[in-house]
């Protein structure tokens, strides 16, 4: 059956390009990879830019809009696909699904390539079909111009604001990431690894149908911002964090980061430093509103940050010092969160021109340098707030920042913070016209209740 509220909503979507982009716009899907032999696919993900106006993933297709319309390109499957994937919908089926206004064979494609403007699509053998029937190098996020960038500036602001339709499918990401999560806490104490709270955590996306919308982090070495290791076994004195978040089939993405102890009982020392990272990620939601300066937000963190690590008497100094010289950042070195949406990091293949607001470009201070988001928020932007506090060893180590911020660090008082590598607190928060509204509420941040989950 198709669903007329989807075929409504890319219908909507589609006329809002129209009236920014007066070329024809051509985007493409990309195609499955083989993983060792072409038959041995990897899952395949389509373009995030195809997804927002095709509404569906499609393997190996493109469509043209122009005033409005949509024509779908793609091949039927060869007879001989039925043994081996059954019954599979044709061209004019899915036509029908995404209220295409025609449909073609792809090898049609090449006749209506004139003057269209693209968006590269991140898989190799696609991309260098787009340079071929475009006739011309496509290029890639910063160096973007011309029809492309005009394209990519307009794309940005439709999907930067989410419609009803995208909102289905994120609250839809973020409840079952939410079960996820509450599944890895339950797991924990009759787990041995990293790898089993992980089963369990992805168990549940999988069996909603989901995937995962980037490789998990499950850790109890949460100083790797990225940890993508699971071997590590679980010690009771470890903390855990498990940055894991669900993808809708059709795209959609959650992400959430929750830390815990193993043990299902923080130590003092460990629950002092989650204290203020808590903190930090309760102010930082509490200021957010349309207009608010992103940026000024990721400073809020920093600040809140500074100060709860002065108290513990880990930093000397003025809190407002301390961030002006970035010696917050020692201890949260990145930015306080991101873009969420059909990516991840929504819309960070076009490189800054997502994140950043026309005119500004990234700082180089230690402290600002990996801000993702340096916009004012509107109302249907969907951001994730995300503080956190990490041992980093290349960090603390470093012969230039010792001697930078000898005088602001009391080494020794750090020493006595040796059970705590890395803490984070994620959620996903929506802006609306009069504040804010996490989607990811159901899974508690306070320590009673995470050590209730886990214990």
């Amino acid at each position: 059956m198709v669903a007329q509220s989807l075929i409504e909503g890319l219908k909507q979507r589609r006329n809002k390009l129209a009236q920014a982009v007066a070329q024809p716009v051509i985007l493409w899907s990309g195609r499955g990879v083989g993983r060792n032999f072409p038959a041995n696919k990897l899952a395949f993900r389509a373009s995030s830019h195809f997804l927002y106006f095709a509404g569906i993933p499609i393997d190996n297709a493109a469509v043209r809009m122009e005033d409005g319309k949509l024509e779908l390109f793609m091949d039927n499957p060869p007879p001989q696909a039925t043994l081996w994937h059954g019954e599979t919908p044709q061209r004019e089926e899915i036509g029908a699904i995404i209220g295409a206004d025609r449909v073609y064979p792809l090898a049609e494609l090449s006749q209506k390539t004139k003057d269209a403007a693209t968006i590269a699509v991140q898989e190799s053998t696609t991309y260098q079909e787009q340079c071929r029937l475009l006739d011309r190098s496509v290029a890639f996020s910063d160096r973007l111009k011309d029809l492309d960038l005009e394209l990519a500036k307009a794309v940005v602001k439709l999907r930067s604001q989410h419609d009803p339709l995208a909102l289905q499918e994120l609250r839809q990401a973020a409840a079952v990431s939410v079960e996820a999560h509450k599944a890895g806490m339950a797991a924990t104490k009759h787990s041995t690894t990293e790898a089993q709270i992980r089963g369990a955590m992805e168990g549940v996306i999988i069996a909603h149908n989901m995937c995962c919308a980037y490789n998990s982090i499950v850790t109890v070495h949460g100083e790797v911002l990225h940890n993508e290791t699971y071997s590590n076994k679980l010690q009771p004195q470890d903390l855990l964090l498990a940055d894991v978040g669900a993808e809708t089939p059709n795209g959609w993405a959650a992400d959430i980061t929750r830390t815990w102890a193993v043990s299902g009982k923080f130590s003092s020392t460990q629950k002092d430093l989650y204290e203020i990272v808590l903190a930090a990620h309760d102010r930082c939601i509490a200021q957010m509103r349309p207009g608010v300066e992103y940026q000024e937000i990721h400073l809020l963190a920093a600040g809140v940050i500074a100060e709860g690590l002065v108290d513990l008497g880990i930093l000397k100094g003025k809190p407002q010092d301390l961030v002006a010289t970035d010696a917050h950042a020692l201890f949260f070195p990145h930015g306080v969160g991101h873009l969420l949406g059909l990516d991840v990091h929504d819309m960070e293949d076009l490189g800054d021109i997502a994140g950043y607001e026309p005119g500004r470009t990234r700082s180089d201070r230690f402290g600002l340098g990996y801000l993702r988001l340096n916009r004012p928020l509107q109302s249907g932007m969907l951001v994730t707030i995300e503080p956190g506090f990490y041992q980093v060893p290349a960090i603390l180590s470093d012969s230039n920042f010792r001697a930078k911020y000898q005088d602001v660090v009391d080494w020794e008082r750090l020493a006595q913070f040796g059970d705590v590598k890395g803490i984070r607190i994620e959620d996903d928060v929506l802006i609306t016209d009069s504040g804010t509204e996490v989607l990811t509420a159901q899974l508690p941040t306070k320590v009673a209740e995470i050590e209730a989950l886990v214990l």
